[in-house]
């Protein structure tokens, strides 16, 4: 019963995340801004939701124990940037493997995807760091976390000034399909694209703070710790929405939607998440937790070094793939 309900919660949040996301498409179109600004901010947000949900629940609202409520959101924190980064990129190789071959070219927004990567890797850089500033440093910790907290502002910021030149190269958004609510006959207007973003985020605290009932119960079952279970198993799961979205993306050659997807989200993970975790939680560096945060930005890291270089072809996220592998070895050992 426990792994159904597991399911259950697991289903509700991929449900939600595509009703987010639908309407956050809908509003990009109604608002008139760029895939960059959608993808990078608007539907990286949305479909980010159901891992942000799990992490702070768990901290502010989650079970009795203390020590397993860190756990939990420390490891969601983590390893959602680690799977975003490592296994994300690689199955959007796969997707375009038949189509591309080995050597085919993925071509996204170059601008917008270095602004990315340099966000996150500065961002995550410093959470990196704080792992190894004590505990007692209150203060010191404090200033980190504002300090990542402004880097993202700066990073929406930067990201929206940059809409209105790239609409007008021809990167405007456009729905893939039609709203959700149009389906049973209400109009698609501003209101009702906010119904649905409503209705869609309710869902998902839902579905979230079920999940996180269905993981303390789960570990002592599986006999791992639930900061390993959280960090392995939450963002597969809730990750799925962002590797569903990208996919679909990159196979009608949405190639900026799709990296944007994925690579505005890891900043949005790699900077308030982090955040809140080095100020209230045991931020330290366990094997697990510093494998994961290594690994992240040595993956992170390698995509850049190939987009500074001009191109990135399929077989280059096959590394990112390689990496995670990595990071299951050491995490199991």
């Amino acid at each position: 019963m426990l792994w159904l309900e597991l399911l259950g919660f697991l289903v509700l949040i991929l449900i939600a995340a595509e009703v987010f996301v639908n309407a956050l498409e809908h509003l990009g179109e109604k608002l008139r801004i760029s895939e960059g600004v959608t993808g990078s901010i608007f539907a990286a947000v949305g479909t980010a939701l159901p891992e942000t949900m799990v992490p702070l629940l768990a901290i502010f609202a989650g079970t009795q124990n203390v020590q397993v409520n860190q756990e939990i959101g420390v490891g969601a924190i983590l390893g959602a940037p680690l799977m975003l980064s490592t296994l994300t990129m690689f199955l959007i190789s796969l997707a375009v493997l038949k189509k591309r071959g080995v050597q085919g070219h993925f071509t996204p927004e170059r601008t917008g995807l270095k602004r990315d990567m340099n966000f996150f890797l500065a961002a995550f850089g410093l959470s990196c760091v704080a792992l190894f500033i004590p505990h007692d440093s209150g203060q010191i910790r404090f200033l980190f976390s504002i300090i990542m907290v402004l880097i993202y502002f700066v990073y929406v910021m930067m990201t929206l000034r940059a809409s209105a030149a790239l609409v007008q190269d021809g990167h405007a958004t456009e729905a893939g399909k039609p709203m959700f609510l149009s389906k049973v006959g209400i109009p698609t207007t501003l209101f009702t694209i906010l119904i649905q973003l409503a209705l869609g985020l309710g869902l998902l605290v839902a579905g979230a703070e079920g999940f996180i009932h269905g993981i303390e119960q789960a570990a002592p079952i599986l006999g791992i710790s639930a900061l390993l279970l959280s960090l392995m198993i939450v963002p597969l799961a809730t990750e799925l929405p962002e590797k569903v979205n990208s996919i679909l993306w990159i196979r009608k050659h949405k190639d900026t939607l799709a990296f944007g997807n994925v690579t505005g989200a890891m900043v949005f993970q790699g900077t308030l998440l982090p955040a809140i975790g080095i100020a209230l939680t045991p931020w330290v560096p366990q094997k697990e937790v510093l494998a994961g945060v290594v690994i992240t930005l040595v993956a992170a890291a390698w995509l850049r070094l190939m987009i500074a270089r001009g191109q990135l072809r399929v077989w280059h996220l096959w590394v990112n793939g390689a990496l995670y592998v990595s990071y299951l070895v050491v995490a199991l050992a």
